[in-house]
């Protein structure tokens, strides 16, 4: 049986600044909307959903790790995995557990997703909602996961780029803006790049089984080019938004947090000597949302 730590290491904590990213980058955008607007910000009515949208992409984010852990183990392309701890893979915990936790918790995001839409008052969103859960699940799980087709960074970045900043930010605000969208597609890349560093870490053994993901099909030279593409290219996206609103600038403290992993990806890392780079991806991710939201906040 698994213990409680190696539940939380199967959850992939170094991924969840995937979730909170999208959710400050559109909070920001919606506090910027409301100081266009000239309105009065109402902490009542902003941080309960800005809240809300957070349960909304983490439960989501945790239940496509396990979700992930589970398709991947039974499949057995975790095998000989070099990567983070997996439960089913290593044997911690029985298939069907992980299953159960994965259903769990996009259920928990599915909830939190209502409950953000009744508040709202936009039911559309329950639409976009289900997508969101689907596609969560069919990234690995499912007759033909679209993970093994080299789909998955388009699930990224559509669902925890432009879903989750724009949907944030049209939650509390009821409107979509140019700020939010160009904000969207920056985290987008960044959250790309996360699972980019995933997949070029696995490229070896997810060939041997058979997992054409976009790594796979790219090959290691054009991957690490791609990564470094969805590092640096948020920033080139953000400066409309900087010129617009020059506090928005902040963002630019984040940029030498991402020399270091993208020169260690260019210089040839794999294996194990991709793990940091995974982690220092995340941070990079996260402290863009947190300068873009503090910018745009002023």
């Amino acid at each position: 049986m698994a213990t409680f730590s190696q539940w939380v290491e199967g959850s992939r904590p170094r991924t969840w600044p995937a979730a909170f990213a999208p959710v400050a980058a559109g909070t920001g955008a919606a506090l910027h909307e409301l100081s266009v607007r000239g309105e009065a910000v109402d902490l009542g009515l902003v941080l309960p959903r800005a809240l809300i949208a957070l349960g909304v992409a983490l439960a989501l984010q945790i239940g496509v790790n396990y979700a992930n852990d589970y398709s991947d183990g039974v499949r057995g392309t975790d095998d000989e995995r070099v990567g983070p701890f997996r439960l089913t893979g290593s044997g911690a915990a029985r298939p069907a557990v992980v299953k159960r936790a994965a259903v769990l918790s996009l259920g928990v995001g599915a909830a939190l997703g209502v409950i953000l839409t009744v508040l709202s008052g936009a039911w559309w969103m329950l639409a976009v909602g289900a997508a969101a859960v689907a596609a969560a699940w069919f990234y690995t799980g499912g007759s033909r996961p679209y993970g093994y087709l080299g789909l998955g960074e388009v699930f990224v970045f559509v669902f925890f780029g432009l879903v989750a900043v724009m949907g944030t930010a049209f939650a509390i605000t009821g409107a979509f803006t140019l700020v939010a969208l160009l904000a969207a597609c920056a985290i987008g890349l960044l959250a790309v790049a996360v699972l980019v560093t995933n997949n070029l870490r696995d490229i070896p053994t997810d060939t041997e089984a058979g997992k054409l993901t976009l790594a796979v099909r790219l090959g290691d030279r054009r991957t690490r080019l791609l990564y470094a593409a969805c590092m640096i290219g948020p920033f080139a996206l953000l400066v409309p938004v900087m010129i617009a609103h020059w506090p928005a600038a902040l963002v630019l403290l984040a940029l030498p947090l991402a020399v270091a992993p993208v020169r260690t990806v260019l210089a040839g890392a794999a294996g194990r000597g991709l793990i940091p780079v995974l982690g220092a991806t995340g941070r990079v991710e996260l402290v863009v949302s947190v300068l873009l939201l503090i910018g745009l906040a002023i």
